[in-house]
């Protein structure tokens, strides 16, 4: 059974930085696309980021330029490294993995933008 652990949420000052980290473990053979989510308030949970098995990324309108998603195959972990964080960044961030064709997702670790 695979298991995601998530850590580096917290609270942060606009402008500030945060970097997530989301670890798999269990059994694993390959690991494919592995992303990013987040949910605020009141709002539907949206795609944030996401890196295929290649390398190749995809990034929401609101974050480009400022957030990072990387992996370690060798780690099995997934980061997100977020800058010149917005108070509209604020949510519950969730990572999720695809794994032999089925999707896996994390427990999900609070990002609050506020000062």
């Amino acid at each position: 059974q695979l298991q995601l652990v998530e850590s580096g949420g917290g609270l942060v000052q606009p402008g500030g930085s945060l970097r997530l980290s989301c670890a798999a473990s269990g059994t694993i053979f390959t690991i494919n696309a592995m992303a990013w989510f987040r949910q605020a308030p009141g709002k539907q949970r949206e795609l944030v980021a996401q890196i295929r098995s290649g390398g190749s990324t995809d990034y929401a309108d609101s974050v480009k330029g400022r957030f990072t998603i990387s992996r370690d195959n060798a780690k099995n972990t997934v980061y997100l490294q977020m800058n010149s964080l917005k108070p509209e960044d604020t949510a519950v961030y969730y990572c999720r993995v695809l794994v032999d064709s089925r999707f896996y997702w994390g427990q999900g670790t609070q990002v609050t933008v506020s000062s």
